[in-house]
């Protein structure tokens, strides 16, 4: 069982234009969608895609748009009540696959539901072989909430493995030792061991020339300091998968990008998938790279399922 925690969930509402965005001007849509959303919540609607066991643990009160809609795509969930309607992220698309997103902060959590959100995360993981905390925080919760959930949930053979898939400083405060996994992208990777955010452009620049030299001392770095894998998504370059055994890098197969919102969470999914079937890293970087790039081939933030892989033409190269 994999299950996903969503502070800050989302109603994704995509804009599909089909011309260039006009700042300033008025512009009629090609088309328009609403899908549930947050990083957890994503990864928890491509894990059920493919057929395996999976809960979304989420604020969010019975009768929100969010969960009427994950309710209708049979996704299981475990609600919190919040006491306000969740928020609504909005994303713009342009014939080039240029993608604009627009986040709003999310309601501010109380005290009470920040508790009762925190059992429900401990109690939904009692026997479950992952744990993905994804995300960014609302207002209300600490940069070190992840750490400090995962502090008490311990860290033990019989407890979950732990992946965290954030930014900023909750993701600087989770790059902990008892973490299984962390999943940065590139600009990500490069703030956590210290670099400027612009060498992670650098990063994916040089990945995609056939250089992955500079990501990969990054990732081993980050991998020496906490013990977890380290699964950085490259963009269009692919992504980068270091562990105890070893190092891979793995390109993508060639698609026609129509948004990239949520492709780093499906990468996530797909390589969680793969470990639950106990694949080798490899196999899991594989599978990982396929599900992000099908994730990029869809609008908005739909769901890949597993005959929209292209598996094959995943190349992964043991560094």
């Amino acid at each position: 069982m994999i299950v996903t925690v969503t502070a800050n969930p989302s109603l994704d509402r995509l804009v599909v234009l089909g011309a260039p965005l006009r700042r300033g001007a008025v512009q009629r849509a090609q088309g328009a969608a609403a899908d549930p959303g947050g990083k957890g919540v994503n990864v928890s609607r491509v894990v059920h895609a493919a057929g395996a066991g999976t809960v979304a643990v989420l604020p969010a009160d019975q009768g929100d748009p969010l969960l009427v809609a994950l309710a209708r795509l049979d996704v299981p969930a475990i609600p919190v009540p919040v006491g306000h309607e969740v928020r609504s992220n909005i994303t713009v698309t342009e014939p080039d696959g240029t993608t604009t997103k627009l986040n709003a902060p999310g309601p501010h959590l109380a005290s009470e539901t920040v508790q009762a959100l925190e059992d429900a995360v401990v109690a939904a993981a009692d026997g479950a072989s992952w744990l993905a905390l994804c995300g960014s925080l609302p207002p209300g919760l600490p940069d070190d909430w992840y750490a400090r959930l995962m502090a008490r949930l311990g860290a033990g053979p019989d407890g979950p493995r732990i992946a965290v898939d954030t930014s900023g400083a909750a993701l600087a405060a989770s790059a902990v030792r008892g973490v299984a996994l962390l999943k940065p992208n590139a600009e990500e990777l490069a703030e956590l061991v210290g670099r400027d955010p612009v060498a992670g452009a650098e990063f994916e620049s040089r990945a995609a020339a056939g250089d992955p030299g500079p990501v990969l001392d990054a990732a081993r770095e980050l991998h020496r300091a906490t013990g977890a894998a380290v699964l950085a998504t490259l963009g269009g370059a692919g992504a980068l998968l270091v562990t105890a055994d070893g190092a891979w890098v793995a390109t993508p197969p060639r698609i026609t990008v129509r948004s990239t919102v949520g492709a780093g969470d499906s990468s996530l999914a797909g390589y969680l998938i793969a470990h639950e079937r106990g694949a080798q890293p490899p196999e899991c970087l594989s599978l990982a790279v396929a599900y992000g790039a099908a994730a990029a081939a869809l609008p908005g933030t739909q769901a890949p399922r597993p005959e929209e892989l292209a598996v094959a033409d995943v190349r992964v190269t043991a560094l």
